[in-house]
């Protein structure tokens, strides 16, 4: 049989249970160290990445401001200035060549109530509708309202305005009552 005896001054102290702990602490603060220090590496990382993109971005806005000026430049010359309004005018004139006289026509001739006729008409196309101007002949108050009743009702024609209206004196005048008109016309 074994006995034991404790000879010393003070008596031996169990530290099994602090050293445990401390170790457990150590490890799992040494486990976060190494996860934090990958995070903050792979943001970094991340940064460098996000900082070259953006300096690429920069530079290809420097490039486009840069060719944009030069083209600017380019059309603000005298001679391409000229070549571009030759270009509009060309274009203004195939616009007025395609406008859709007959279906106008058409749609008017459905409008028009007895007693009124169309003097003259002058479209000009701006962005798909034609901004008309006319004039109107009616014989009498009558028909001059029927027929700015019929053409406000008209799917056809819209932003109707009456910019001007002469009444003549004279009895024998076919057209009494002359109407200057704006409104706009959808060509599709």
């Amino acid at each position: 049989m074994k006995l034991r005896l404790n000879i010393a001054t003070a008596p031996q102290e169990n530290n099994r249970p602090y050293i445990a702990g401390a170790t457990f602490i150590g490890a799992v603060a040494l486990i976060s160290l190494a996860l934090l220090a990958h995070a903050a590496y792979a943001s970094r990382r991340a940064n460098v990445e996000l900082r070259n993109e953006t300096a690429r971005l920069e530079q290809q806005i420097q490039t486009d401001e840069a060719r944009q000026q030069d083209l600017e430049a380019y059309f603000n010359r005298p001679d391409v200035k000229q070549i571009r309004d030759r270009a509009e005018f060309l274009n203004s004139l195939i616009g007025q060549r395609a406008f859709p006289w007959t279906k106008i026509f058409m749609d008017l001739e459905n409008t028009l109530p007895p007693g009124v006729r169309v003097v003259s008409i002058s479209p000009k196309l701006v962005d798909g509708r034609a901004d008309v101007s006319m004039v109107v002949g009616a014989e009498n108050d009558e028909s001059k309202l029927k027929f700015l009743e019929a053409i406000e009702k008209s799917p056809h024609f819209s932003g109707v305005t009456v910019d001007d209206e002469k009444v003549s004196e004279q009895g024998n005048d076919p057209d009494r009552i002359l109407m200057r008109l704006d409104f706009w016309y959808a060509t599709t």
